[in-house]
């Protein structure tokens, strides 16, 4: 702690008890694994249900977000085949996913201006902005709650997690796993 820092009072949240319940019945238990553990996953249902919300608020169904959103990835254009790559389902599934955001004004399906044969995808300013709407909701929340540490802090934990996500991946790309 440097000497402008102020001392943090020592505050409990749900996991504290969780943890404390546990460790009885669990004496291997590591309390600060498990504390961490149970965080991220609570921290991650948390945020599920403020994007979910989000979607409800927007009148967006799931499926048109994320189509929404791999659009506006693309920079806003894609051929459905890029799309249905991305969103890793058959040309069919996303053809009816277009079908659908075109009838709401969202996406437009114009030829390509290369290929004849080839359809362009195109992110609308009602689909942009309907899609920005959602996100904003999400990226307010994941600010509000990170906004708790301080810059070096959010970089810290930053730098641990992709650590984390490192070693999970190595072992997901593990034979037998």
């Amino acid at each position: 702690m440097t000497p402008t820092e102020e001392p943090r009072e020592t505050r409990y949240d749900w996991t504290d008890e969780h943890v404390a319940r546990w460790q009885p019945v669990l004496p291997g238990l590591d309390p600060v694994v498990e504390g961490a553990v149970t965080r991220m996953k609570k921290l991650s249902v948390h945020l599920r249900r403020v994007r979910e919300q989000s979607l409800v608020d927007f009148d967006l169904e799931r499926h048109e977000f994320d189509t929404l959103h791999k659009l506006a990835g693309r920079g806003g254009s894609a051929a459905p085949s890029e799309l249905a790559q991305d969103l890793d389902l058959a040309p069919a599934s996303v053809t009816g996913r277009l079908d659908a955001l075109e009838k709401r004004g969202f996406v437009r399906r114009s030829p390509s201006t290369t290929d004849r044969r080839r359809v362009v995808v195109e992110l609308t300013d009602a689909g942009r902005a309907t899609w920005l709407g959602a996100m904003d909701v999400l990226g307010h929340e994941e600010e509000r709650l990170l906004g708790v540490l301080s810059p070096e802090e959010r970089a810290g934990l930053n730098d641990m997690l992709r650590r984390i996500m490192l070693a999970a991946e190595r072992d997901a790309a593990s034979p037998g796993l």
